[in-house]
């Protein structure tokens, strides 16, 4: 990527606000127009523009800090039609145009089949793909998964344990609509709280060695040769739906039908009580669990030690002889509602142990 130019200044600004006018009642940033909102992160008071600026140039500089994009690079959007996925689209967009970043940012949908909500926000992607022309992929669960959506899935399974299937699906179905386009780069509008969440989510497990790839802005799996990356690392949720209504961007506001049973849900409830007692504590939990990360022997190496086949059965890229999606289309196909693996058939099918079970697959 090319040397980025200089961000931008607040439109506008005045060093010294009139002495007459008290401080409270002008933004806090640019000393001239009123304030329009208080700051979620920061508590600031400031004006919508100087909002925009700031939201902007701080994912800006995770951006480059971090070097996410290099210039001709092609790179997919995954697009859900939801808040977080439509800013992140508009402001990758926007920072691409305004730094010349030289990047082809492309849209990829996933529709799991979920009547009511997924086919809804799916209509919402379309119109992002003509108001961002950017180019649009749309894969399913059922061209992949022997016919499978996840409404067949809850169905069959019931509402425990639903996460675990649709993430492994999802994550599969991500990787192979990439390399449908030929791209080998994910971004995803995983925020601030989301990454609180998943900290939280592992200290309540008790699960502290999945605390470095959790907090970490780029992932690779080894079982992908698709890279992943998440620009909206630092961004809090308030702030993009603020962003995402003062911009007035076309977005779906309704969440996912079974969500509400996930543990998720608890980690979610947690995390914006201590917001509302101290806003910084989103940012100061994904602090901790970057500095509690533990260092894993040669993790480096050994990913590029892994050697990379295909599976068995569905023929896609798998370190194992039969890839995740596979294990878990084999419990649904057979009728059976959990998945056995490695002789635990006497072991609770609860959706940690079956997510860590098929984290640490070894045939």
């Amino acid at each position: 990527m090319s040397q980025p130019k200089e961000p931008a200044e607040p439109p506008t600004t005045c060093a010294v606000p009139p002495r007459s006018v008290p401080l409270s009642t002008v933004c806090e940033l640019c000393l001239n127009r009123k304030p329009y909102l208080r700051r979620p992160k920061t508590g600031q008071k400031i004006c919508q523009p100087c909002f925009f600026h700031v939201f902007e140039t701080e994912i800006h500089n995770t951006i480059t800090s971090r070097k996410l994009f290099y210039r001709g690079e092609r790179v997919a959007i995954g697009a859900s039609g939801g808040k977080d996925s439509t800013v992140l689209a508009y402001v990758l967009k926007v920072l691409n145009e305004r730094y010349d970043y030289g990047v082809e940012f492309v849209l990829l949908s996933i529709d799991e089949g979920i009547k009511g909500y997924r086919d809804d926000s799916l209509e919402t992607v379309k119109r992002n793909k003509e108001q961002y022309d950017m180019g649009l992929e749309i894969v399913s669960y059922k061209e992949l998964y022997d016919d499978w959506s996840m409404d067949d899935i809850v169905a069959q399974i019931g509402n425990r344990n639903n996460c675990t299937y649709c993430g492994v699906f999802r994550r599969q179905a991500l990787d192979r609509g990439a390399q449908k386009l030929g791209i080998k780069h994910v971004v995803t509008g995983h925020n601030a709280d989301d990454m609180a969440e998943t900290v939280l989510m592992n200290l309540l497990r008790g699960d502290t060695a999945r605390l470095d790839r959790c907090t970490a802005i780029i992932t690779q799996s080894a079982d992908s040769p698709v890279k992943r990356s998440k620009p909206l690392k630092y961004a809090y949720e308030k702030e993009i739906v603020l962003y995402a209504h003062y911009k007035k961007l076309d977005y779906f506001s309704t969440e996912c039908i079974y969500s509400p049973e996930a543990f998720r849900g608890t980690a979610r409830a947690l995390i914006k009580n201590l917001e509302t007692v101290r806003p910084s504590a989103i940012i100061d939990i994904i602090r901790s669990g970057e500095t509690f990360a533990l260092e894993r022997k040669s993790g480096g190496a050994r990913l590029k030690e892994l050697k990379l086949g295909t599976c068995e059965r569905c023929g896609y890229i798998s370190s194992n002889r039969i890839c995740k999606a596979c294990v878990l289309l084999e419990g649904l196909n057979a009728g059976r509602p959990a998945v056995q693996i490695n002789g635990a058939e006497d072991e609770p099918a609860g959706g940690v142990a079956l997510h860590r079970r098929l984290e640490h697959l070894s045939f």
